[in-house]
């Protein structure tokens, strides 16, 4: 991610799990933070790759972000309301 990447608010660490605990534990994590502050989840599934892209979407939150390494993927969402 760049240096214009905005800043989380926290961050889930869903490395090590599979299809649907990220998205399960992004669901409970997200709901703990202000509205419009920024939740990065960490995660190695993946299928992540797409769950979180479309649960931040059908849930109403904004899909800032995904970058991938040797450790897995980093997604970046807004919370939305």
């Amino acid at each position: 991610m760049s240096v214009n990447t905005p800043r989380a608010f926290t961050t889930l660490d869903a490395r090590d799990t599979f299809c649907p605990l990220p998205v399960i534990r992004a669901q409970k994590a997200i709901q703990e933070i202000p509205v419009g502050r920024i939740l990065e989840i960490l995660a190695t599934d993946d299928g992540s790759a797409g769950d979180i892209p479309a649960w931040a979407k059908n849930t109403g939150h904004e899909f800032l972000a995904h970058d991938e390494d040797e450790y897995g993927h980093r997604f970046l969402i807004r919370r939305g309301k």
